[in-house]
């Protein structure tokens, strides 16, 4: 994006910080439209310069911080997340782990996975699974949106087991 943001605009990242700072903006959605309508801004590129100026993207935070914080009143959920963590890494090289400040993305060419402790008992994984259909198990997309299309909830350990990791590793090999 930043490469890009230089090419389409003639500015660096810097650059469009220092002019969204002096507005003095105090939300998110004001900086997008400035930017969208007085400087001819994507909403993609506004977006990202909207983030970077207010450091909200997870890119401003430490990530080792930000799962710490995800897990700081669920403790017992974080074995769940280490084991899911180390399951996942066995299919590829290529694979990403992208600390957010609710969740964390898993990544390949694309996202495939995200892992989010939802509530004090539950972690909620989506998945991106085009065209797969629901079981009992597998849900719809639930609380994520377009972002998965679907949603399995793990309450403990041993539900990480074969037929999860099947349901990953199909969503690993749909993103690359």
């Amino acid at each position: 994006m930043e490469k890009g943001l230089l090419e389409k605009t003639g500015k660096t990242l810097e650059e469009w910080v220092k002019i969204v700072k002096k507005e003095n903006f105090e939300k998110h959605g004001e900086i997008i439209k400035f930017l969208k309508s007085e400087h001819g801004f994507t909403h993609g590129f506004a977006n990202f310069v909207a983030h970077k100026a207010r450091k909200s993207d997870a890119a401003s935070h430490d990530a080792n911080e930000l799962l710490k914080n995800q897990y700081a009143k669920k403790e017992h959920l974080k074995p769940i997340y280490e084991k899911l963590k180390k399951e996942i890494s066995k299919f590829g090289k290529d694979i990403e782990f992208i600390p957010k400040k609710a969740s964390v993305s898993v990544k390949r060419k694309y996202q495939f996975v995200l892992i989010q402790p939802s509530t004090k008992t539950r972690i909620d994984l989506g998945l991106k699974l085009k065209g797969k259909d629901t079981t009992g198990r597998l849900e719809g997309s639930g609380p994520f949106g377009s972002m998965c299309t679907h949603r399995v909830q793990i309450t403990d350990i041993s539900q990480v087991d074969k037929e999860l990791l099947e349901w990953i590793n199909e969503a690993y090999e749909k993103a690359g």
